[in-house]
């Protein structure tokens, strides 16, 4: 068993890590001001700028095949580049990359969507959540019907991120309505490929945070047979496929974010002093820094747990939630510490520890909320689907 990153596992770290500290978090006081004053977090275009220079560094395609121009560095690499980012507010992600369910195009659909998506030309997003269906998938109520050679969706979607500006959605709708029944949902739907102009509208939704999902309305939307994506009828599995890919990624960010929200702490810890002494001397300071400090650190190994053994063809799931759950929850705990250690400071919007606040309170939703994470962990161990120690 070998615990320690590779050397060129380390190199690529290191190198991105000089990125985020050159690049993004320079930008990070024009961020807060422009949100405080309700403008977009980055200026048109800058994104692809930063991304342009990520690429000239060779990073590009992460995790993208090396048949498409992508790097393919693997699982535990994608994770290690996450927590990195993350240590940052500043919205950014590299470019050169797909969602992993794009990868089961026909050959046609991906010189039309595939390429394009990976090459920035088209933006895409997935779209499964409905208002009365959200970890219940088996409640969602969008159809599909065949029309000739055409297959007409009626229906919305919601929370969907990326949707306002996606060029193109990958959208599950029921197909077969007893099928979907008989099933309890693992049936009966279908994944369709809907170009924007095909006539589906988004709509913005504003949350307590800086993240902006859409509700996709679809009103007689018309679809061609050759954009279904998969087999008719089993879209379902594509749907499980995409959310369990992303539930461990959450759980990457907030590793990342929570490293260095402690940074953070530990440096103002030393800096404040209260009754001629620094708060880096009060034991109720030192715990929350030190039980932290022990969260996360177990946090990042049932991520790279979890990334590894997808790395290995094997079936991560389990760890995926138990990533995400206790990952996310992490997140939030630190979070909450370090806003305490600044006091007053800290609730300001001068610093970002509040704009973390807020957004580290989705972790804890999307892709899966605690409870889904809880119900599916307990029901892999008592059906016995996954045993005690297995993962070692």
């Amino acid at each position: 068993m070998h615990l320690r990153l590779t050397e060129e596992q380390k190199m690529v770290q290191k190198t991105i890590r000089k990125f985020v500290e050159k690049e993004l978090m320079p930008l990070e006081n024009e961020v807060l001001r422009n949100e405080r004053e309700g403008k977009p977090s980055l200026p048109p275009g800058k994104l692809k700028e930063l991304q342009l220079k990520a690429k000239e560094a060779g990073f590009w395609g992460i995790n993208t095949p090396a048949e498409y121009g992508g790097a393919d560095l693997g699982n535990v690499m994608l994770a290690i580049v996450y927590m990195e980012i993350s240590k940052t507010f500043v919205p950014f992600q590299f470019g050169g990359s797909a969602d992993n369910i794009l990868y089961y195009a026909n050959e046609e659909q991906k010189k039309k969507y595939l390429i394009p998506t990976i090459n920035g030309e088209k933006k895409s997003c997935f779209a499964m959540t409905e208002p009365s269906a959200g970890s219940d998938t088996r409640n969602i109520k969008m159809m599909a019907v065949k029309d000739g050679n055409e297959w007409v969706l009626n229906g919305e979607k919601t929370f969907i991120t990326g949707g306002n500006e996606a060029d193109f959605v990958m959208v599950i709708a029921i197909t077969d309505k007893e099928k979907h029944k008989e099933t309890l949902g693992r049936e009966g739907v279908t994944c369709f490929i809907v170009d924007r102009v095909m006539g589906w509208r988004s709509e913005y939704i504003h949350t307590m945070g800086q993240w902006g999902p859409a509700s996709l309305v679809f009103e007689n939307v018309r679809v061609p047979e050759e954009n279904i994506l998969g087999e008719v009828h089993k879209g379902y599995h594509l749907g499980l496929e995409w959310i369990g890919f992303a539930r461990w990624i959450v759980g990457a960010r907030a590793v990342g974010t929570a490293e260095r929200l402690l940074q953070m702490a530990i440096d103002y810890s030393k800096e404040r002093i209260t009754f001629g002494k620094p708060i880096a001397k009060r034991q109720a300071i030192q715990w929350q820094i030190a039980d932290s400090a022990v969260e996360i650190e177990a946090a990042k190994w049932l991520v790279l747990n979890a990334a590894f053994t997808l790395d290995q063809g094997e079936d991560n799931r389990h760890l995926a939630s138990m990533a995400k759950l206790f990952g996310a929850n992490v997140g939030n705990r630190v979070v909450d510490r370090v806003l305490q250690i600044h006091g007053g400071m800290g609730y300001t919007r001068e610093l970002p520890i509040e704009r973390w606040y807020r957004e580290a309170r989705l972790w804890r939703i999307y892709d899966g909320t605690d409870e889904i994470q809880r119900m599916i962990i307990a029901r892999n161990l008592l059906k016995g689907h996954v045993k005690i120690g297995q993962f070692i």
